[in-house]
């Protein structure tokens, strides 16, 4: 199957792409469009994770859960959104960690993270797509196969990665990952209602950074816009 994936990607991923498993979410993705249904994010961005952050420079990853589900939010990159919509409050929550952690001064009316993903930062969902205003629509449909995939190769293939695990969803994959060559930080989900159980104070973003410049990788620049 031809997929549109970035090419290194597309390389370590090539088995994949031929198992029935794949070849159903196509097929459920295609009746979906059949049946006039809108779906999130429009085809070109699906792997947009994939386009912005190659295999060879993934050197931190960040683990979502499902695709925003409003009109021109989702692009493919976890937690993100598009230029021109407001952040919604997770992603809020994030930059307020941000510059309690960091002391950088986030602008709360911009949230797309597209500068984080072409340094390295691999912004994963767990599921790749969803149908529009119907959250975890397409969670069941086979993404979650794929993607557990590709947190297996990267813990295979890689080294020193730092995994970034926020909530009980995310820290589930910890399974997948080999914590003898890799950073595993975890904390609670930034949602509003997780948040202060947790996530506010971990400092993941510093911690991020010290354990990469360890390596002698460059730190991830935070601050967007």
């Amino acid at each position: 199957m031809d997929v549109k994936i970035e090419s290194s990607w597309k390389a370590v991923l090539r088995d994949e792409f031929t198992k029935p498993y794949f070849e159903q979410i196509v097929h459920f993705l295609k009746m979906e469009k059949m049946a006039g249904k809108t779906i999130y994010p429009p085809g070109p961005l699906i792997f947009n994770a994939f386009e912005q952050t190659p295999f060879d420079k993934v050197k931190v990853v960040l683990l979502g859960q499902d695709p925003y589900h409003g009109p021109g939010q989702a692009h493919g990159l976890c937690f993100s959104v598009q230029d021109g919509v407001a952040p919604p409050p997770s992603l809020i929550n994030i930059f307020k960690e941000i510059q309690s952690d960091i002391g950088i001064q986030m602008s709360l009316r911009k949230g797309n993270l597209t500068h984080w993903a072409q340094q390295g930062v691999l912004l994963l969902n767990a599921a790749l797509t969803v149908r529009a205003n119907e959250p975890f629509s397409h969670s069941k449909i086979g993404w979650a196969v794929f993607t557990d995939a590709v947190i297996q190769k990267v813990s295979e293939l890689k080294t020193g990665i730092v995994f970034l695990l926020w909530g009980k969803f995310a820290q589930e994959k910890q399974t997948l990952i080999d914590e003898t060559k890799h950073h595993v930080l975890k904390a609670a989900h930034p949602s509003p209602f997780s948040a202060d159980k947790g996530f506010f104070n971990c400092r993941h973003f510093s911690k991020t950074n010290s354990l990469l410049q360890t390596q002698g990788k460059d730190p991830v620049d935070w601050k967007i816009g």
